[in-house]
């Protein structure tokens, strides 16, 4: 049992912060996430920084997913802890060059989509904190580099899996909120691309033989 501090019981507190976890943070990812391909699919991403903003949004999922998939299934320890630290730190990088990209593109990106930026930059640290304080045996353990723990630098499967129903949820929102709609957008920027490329072949061919019939 946990110890009763301040008359607080430490099992229900544990409790809460993985709910909020579990039912809040991930979950409330897919909406700033969905947003934000509406507010690209509005500025007509495909017409402006085009595939390379779109590759980049795949980099920052990729950047997100990974950790993400490896908590829900792998126990808490020094390695997990160090892959999401690495994992948060990298996308927060990848954030600032996806606004620098849009921006030197032309593609407005309007205070509207700025604001839905902000939950999804800040949201990786709100989840990391959480499961740190969930965690501070873990923390100790990786502020002194494992030293001690056998596993500390493994990944390990979870002693008390998560529900099968549960992952399945969360597999399903990440599908319809996630991968379909930026899936959706990167093959509208290759076509668009592609347009734009057989454009400008039309355009040089009409050009050259403008140029041979004044020579005739």
């Amino acid at each position: 049992m946990c110890p009763r501090r301040q008359g607080v019981d430490m099992n229900d507190v544990q409790d809460a912060t993985t709910r909020y976890l579990m039912y809040g943070v991930l979950p409330g990812w897919f909406v700033p996430g969905l947003a934000d391909w509406v507010m690209h699919r509005r500025t007509r991403i495909e017409d402006t920084s085009g595939t390379k903003e779109s590759a980049i949004h795949s980099l920052m999922m990729a950047e997100v997913g990974v950790p993400i998939v490896l908590t829900l299934l792998c126990e808490v320890n020094p390695l997990l802890m160090t892959v999401q630290l690495g994992a948060t730190a990298a996308h927060e990088a990848t954030a600032l060059w996806d606004v620098r990209t849009a921006v030197r593109s032309d593609r407005e990106v309007k205070p509207v989509e700025q604001h839905i930026h902000s939950f999804l930059e800040t949201l990786p640290f709100a989840a990391l904190a959480s499961l740190m304080c969930l965690h501070p045996g873990q923390v100790r353990s990786l502020l002194r580099g494992g030293r001690g723990d056998a596993k500390a630098w493994r990944l390990v499967p979870r002693r008390d899996p998560l529900p099968r129903s549960y992952l399945a949820g969360i597999g399903l929102g990440v599908a319809a909120c996630v991968a379909l709609p930026y899936a959706e957008e990167f093959v509208r920027c290759v076509r668009g691309a592609r347009g734009r490329r057989k454009a400008r072949k039309r355009s040089g061919r009409s050009t050259d033989e403008q140029f041979t019939e004044r020579k005739s």
